[in-house]
């Protein structure tokens, strides 16, 4: 599970950084690597949909191992 937790995490902050650079400069990191609605664009796409899914439902277990 921690090793799941922790390819999630990447995969959220690849995306929360993704969609920052978008809202702030207009520019799609993930599009300019991969290629403008490239398969592989989508792929990284769905994986960090499904990462962020993954984490809101770890959620309440990672906050209860942290402790809050």
């Amino acid at each position: 599970m921690k090793i799941a937790a922790v390819i999630a995490l990447v995969l959220v902050i690849v995306g929360a950084l993704n969609w920052g650079l978008v809202g702030a400069a207009n520019f799609d990191l993930v599009a300019t690597i991969f290629g403008a609605g490239s398969i592989l664009a989508k792929v990284v796409y769905v994986l960090v949909g499904l990462a962020g899914v993954a984490l809101a439902v770890m959620a309440p277990k990672l906050l209860k191992a942290a402790g809050s």
